[in-house]
């Protein structure tokens, strides 16, 4: 197979048995892409189906036994691209089945995330989740993050397990549609896999970083003073280098005995990885990850459920997401609200005390202050309390040093685009392709009550309890 681009050499040929296909060989219909997939199945390839779900399209990516790999496209009515194919061949007791194939590993994801990160925070964060149906395996998903800090999936994978083979094809495919400008960053863990994925090459990701709750988990499961702990974090959260170094020494006072030990630890950290004031402004202050929070919203309830099942579900309850915060964001702007309300918050917070500062000008044209500290803005890309200081003297307009993302319009344009009803089963196009098989060896033993949760460690946040409550009145705040 060529891993060639035929993106201007659109076809509506059938393919001969001197010709491949392509990745990125386009059709101008869909039945020149049958007719194509059909006649290469002839000599000895296993059949690729497409599907489209009314005029827009569900890009599907899988990756069966042996390492096939599928993707149809249909950007737009009439036209479909296949973007990625390998060969594959399933055998039933040493024995070559050319109608069947055994499901491995596939990625998916929907046009209008795509559409919606183009004008998200230019970040994606990274992480698994373990399914709990009939089958092991690991669902992997790409999270993206609006300017009123909301989070939004955008894209999938179940693969068998967190390996190095399966977050590279993950990672790829992420960077290939989910996350194509350039500059976009990457947090995860420090995941083996991970690391080892990202130093393949191909991978095409120039800038990552690392979770701080890993890192910090990392630390504990070494040294066991939480102090310590608290101080690595703040040494993360730290803005400045001095401020850094105040608390990289609070660290080394905590305990004497163990001082060399903790801080060879941490010199073996990459400091552009897990430090905010040396990441260039590419986390927009996001140092942590919630993701029980992306899969309570999102996925709830769905990890126990087969496969169709669970990417049936994505599509729903992003259809729900895209819903609430696209009529949200309409709102907004109905209302003449110009930033969203995590920037109207953060600059209310950032004005308490402005007005004890002393600004000391050192020019005429009042262009040249003492500041402290300004390093926030480029950090998180709107302006911290003495850059408003510096504003109000000089009589210039905070608004200019906002990031674009956090603008309603920017929220807005992130669920502008709908997701389509899908059409009855009843009228969908007849499926010509091979039979898919699950992998028996991932079926789990039937014996017992099955797993439903898991054990939490101390990395894990914990929701709340209700509290304790009176057993008469059954109010919280006392006791009988």
């Amino acid at each position: 197979m060529h891993s060639s681009n035929a993106e201007d050499r659109p076809s509506s040929y059938a393919l001969s048995g001197e010709m491949e296909l392509e990745i990125g060989l386009k059709f101008m219909n869909q039945e020149s892409a049958m007719l194509a997939t059909k006649t290469i199945t002839s000599v000895g390839v296993q059949s690729i189906s497409v599907a489209r779900v009314g005029r827009v399209s569900v890009r599907v990516l899988g990756v069966l036994q042996e390492g096939l790999a599928r993707e149809a496209e249909g950007n737009r009515k009439d036209l479909w691209t296949i973007v990625d194919l390998q060969m594959v061949s399933y055998y039933v007791r040493n024995t070559l089945d050319r109608d069947s194939v055994m499901f491995y590993q596939v990625f998916w994801l929907f046009p209008s995330c795509v559409q919606a990160f183009r004008h998200c925070k230019p970040l994606v964060l990274v992480d698994g989740t373990h399914l709990y149906g009939k089958y092991a395996g690991t669902l992997l998903m790409g999270i993206a993050q609006d300017g009123n800090n909301n989070i939004l999936p955008v894209a999938f994978a179940l693969v068998e397990r967190e390996n190095t083979d399966a977050w590279y094809f993950f990672l790829t495919n992420l960077r290939r549609h989910i996350a194509t400008r350039l500059g976009v960053l990457l947090i995860s863990d420090k995941h083996a896999a991970i690391k080892a994925a990202l130093e393949r090459e191909g991978c095409g990701w120039e800038h990552n970083v690392y979770y701080v709750r890993h890192i910090a988990s990392n630390f504990t499961t070494s040294f066991k003073s939480k102090e310590a702990k608290r101080h690595l974090v703040n040494v993360a959260y730290s803005k400045t280098q001095e401020q850094a170094q105040y608390y990289l020494e609070l660290v080394s006072s905590e305990d004497p005995v163990a001082s060399p030990q903790m801080m060879g630890w941490i010199r073996g950290l990459e400091p552009p990885k897990w430090l905010q004031h040396l990441d260039e402004g590419r986390r927009y202050g996001h140092m942590m990850t919630n993701l029980s929070e992306c899969i309570n919203s999102v996925l709830k309830g769905t990890r126990n459920l087969p496969v169709c099942a669970i990417v049936k579900s994505t599509y729903h309850r992003l259809n729900e997401l895209f819903v609430v915060k696209g009529r949200q964001a309409q709102a907004q702007i109905a209302s003449g609200q110009v930033f969203s309300q995590f920037l109207q918050k953060a600059i209310l917070a950032n004005r308490e005390g402005i007005f004890q500062m002393l600004v000391t000008s050192y020019d005429r044209a009042t262009t040249v202050f003492t500041v402290d500290d300004i390093a926030a803005v480029g950090a998180l890309h709107y302006p911290c309390a003495h850059a408003l200081v510096a504003c109000a003297y000089a009589r210039l307009e905070w608004q200019q040093y906002v990031d674009l993302v956090y603008r309603v319009e920017s929220m807005f344009r992130v669920y502008e685009m709908e997701f389509q009803p899908m059409p009855d089963e009843e009228m969908w196009p007849p499926y010509e392709g091979a039979c898919v098989h699950p992998n028996p060896l991932l079926r789990r033993t039937l014996e017992g009550r099955s797993v439903s949760t898991r054990i939490r460690n101390e990395m894990d946040e914990v929701e709340p309890g209700p509290g304790k409550r009176c057993g008469l009145c059954r109010q919280p705040g006392h006791t009988r």
